[in-house]
């Protein structure tokens, strides 16, 4: 255990909100069992049911967001609250309070930034089909380009540091929050963790907010957002790829007209040819300026999150 730890570091549970009403007594007191220490925080985001009214009860400080969308509502408490060690959880009652000693233990002895909390259920509704098979293909896909460090990129169960939340910019509005603080952490090659935690499913009154195709399809362009922005060369020169493969088989059966009459009766499709093969030059030097901007933004990130204690003092 690293000898500069605070005596007692200051825990904050941040739990974000939408029609709860079913689950948030249990998550509240839940976690004031087993982080009697920590002080829980919920963040509630235009629910119309009680939610508020008995998180409240239950001993939780309540806030609101009135900016729809669970990204709105992470950079609003990400922004608000001081603390050591953030413990960020959703609300509905699907992950085990009992893990977060364990975790928050293994976050300050391994000085880690982010401990990832990995999905383990054998629950088929509380993990549906469709859930399990995009976050293994969005996650795959992350894996691939940005490094393959975490398992469960999806997962709404997460411990942080302080420097990690105040340099995290979250620019995100709804659930392709996780992506983005995947991405961060990759990115600036922080040192991160995951451990399993039990996955089960939503208490009898409670839904999912999650809508899988268009949700998917969100995150899916989240990270194609960031591909562009963080690794520049490569969305360009995939794009350049693409343009001149098409003019090539453009210009293939040109070409073979061409040795055998010495003509070029397709004037069109020829320039067509020829543009998409310029523009596919361009793209690739495009992502060559891109890429050196790029890595000028994440020595900046870098920096800034370099700058931030990593404990209040």
């Amino acid at each position: 255990m690293p000898t500069d730890l605070p005596d007692a570091p200051k825990v904050a549970v941040l739990i974000p909100c939408y029609h709860e009403e079913a689950a948030i007594t249990k998550v509240v007191t839940d976690f004031r069992a087993a982080l009697p220490m920590a002080t829980i925080y919920v963040y509630d985001n235009n629910s119309r049911d009680r939610t508020v009214e008995l998180a409240r009860l239950a001993g939780a400080r309540v806030y609101s967001e009135t900016l729809q969308g669970k990204g709105h509502v992470v950079r609003r408490m990400f922004s608000d609250i001081e603390a050591d060690v953030y413990v960020l959880v959703d609300g509905d009652d699907t992950y085990e309070a009992k893990s977060a000693p364990e975790m928050i233990e293994k976050l300050l002895a391994e000085r880690l930034d982010m401990l990832n909390g990995t999905r383990i259920t054998e629950i088929a509704a509380a993990y549906r089909r469709g859930h399990q098979l995009g976050n293994t293909m969005l996650s795959g896909l992350v894996r691939r380009i940005f490094g393959s460090r975490i398992k469960d990129m999806l997962s709404g169960y997460r411990i942080f540091s302080r420097r990690f939340v105040k340099s995290f910019p979250a620019l995100s509005s709804g659930f392709e929050i996780e992506t983005e603080l995947t991405i961060h952490a990759l990115e600036l090659s922080m040192p991160l963790g995951e451990v399993d935690t039990p996955y089960k499913d939503r208490p009898e009154g409670s839904t999912s907010k999650l809508r899988t195709y268009s949700d998917g399809l969100r995150i899916l362009r989240t990270i194609m957002l960031l591909v562009k922005d963080e690794r520049p060369l490569i969305f360009f020169a995939s794009a350049g790829l693409v343009l001149f493969l098409l003019g090539f088989g453009l210009s293939v059966p040109i070409f073979i007209e061409f040795h055998e009459t010495h003509l070029v009766p397709r004037f069109p499709t020829a320039i067509l040819s020829l543009g998409l093969v310029l523009m596919s030059f361009l793209s690739l030097v495009c992502g060559l300026v891109l890429d050196s901007v790029a890595r000028g933004r994440k020595e900046n990130k870098r920096m800034t999150y370099l700058s931030i204690a990593i404990w209040q003092g």
